[in-house]
């Protein structure tokens, strides 16, 4: 689920969406789930058919300059649709804590997520590759349009870690064009704590350019729950931005939640 990207069920009232997203991770149980979290970037893998993955962001914190904005939830579903395909939803709530504005739901949107080449994230030989592309939603508040992106995800694994490399071009729901490149850097996949870092450069063209760095850990419970925790660092225009993230990721079958269902 890449950078700039952000996620939602479409034609769904934004009272609705913004419930979905804290209702989905209090509905489930844990299964076999690979994190995403905490990076801006993603991974060249998608979830199993009938699988239900959730990213959740329960505590996150925005710096910039004066103003403080607490992000939480942040959510980003993936659902296995098909073999190699998932469809993506993601969405986050921010509150300003400066001010007695009320909290808006942002960075939604739709995806499709698609793995092109399966590769070393699939238990074959030499990169797995994939892409992303989906539409950008409005924010629940004030004046911003819909949009759209088109992204390509190489990753590949190695005894010492893993890398995984992101582009997205970005037409934003003000109608800009954006860039973005990221590379995210993991530790041992085998180790039960592994260190993770990533880098990008955003660019949206004739408004601001930003370039972050980001450090962190993943810690792997099992092979069913995960929790991460990251700071990041970033310079917009020339300004400092500085973010706290902190989640976790679980996942689970939509057909055992379906057979429970009938029981």
């Amino acid at each position: 689920m890449l950078a700039t990207p952000q996620i939602v069920a479409p034609r769904c009232s934004k009272n609705l969406i913004g419930a979905m997203l804290v209702a989905l991770p209090l509905a489930a149980w844990p299964r076999a789930a690979s994190a995403y979290r905490p990076f801006d970037g993603t991974d060249a893998a998608v979830a199993d058919l009938g699988e239900l993955e959730v990213e959740w962001q329960s505590v996150g914190a925005r710096r910039e300059g004066s103003q403080t904005t607490l992000i939480a939830p942040a959510t980003v579903v993936n659902i296995g649709v098909a073999p190699g395909w998932e469809a993506v939803f993601e969405g986050q709530l921010e509150t300003p804590l400066s001010s007695s504005t009320p909290p808006t739901l942002t960075a939604a949107g739709t995806f499709l997520k698609h793995v092109l080449r399966p590769g070393s994230l699939q238990n074959m030989d030499g990169p797995s590759i994939a892409t992303e592309f989906g539409m950008l939603l409005p924010d629940s508040r004030g004046e911003s349009g819909t949009g759209a992106s088109f992204a390509g995800i190489v990753s590949q694994r190695w005894d010492w870690g893993t890398v995984h490399l992101n582009g997205e071009a970005v037409l934003t729901r003000n109608h800009d064009a954006d860039l973005f490149l990221g590379a995210i850097v993991e530790g041992p996949a085998d180790w039960s704590i592994r260190p993770v870092a990533e880098i990008f450069y955003e660019k949206e063209f004739g408004q601001s350019e930003t370039v972050s760095g980001l450090i962190g850990a993943i810690w792997k419970i099992n092979d069913k729950l995960s929790f991460d925790l990251a700071f990041r660092h970033a310079l917009t225009n020339g300004h400092a931005v500085n973010e706290l993230r902190a989640g976790l990721t679980f996942g689970f079958s939509l057909r055992s939640l379906s057979g429970a269902t009938r029981k």
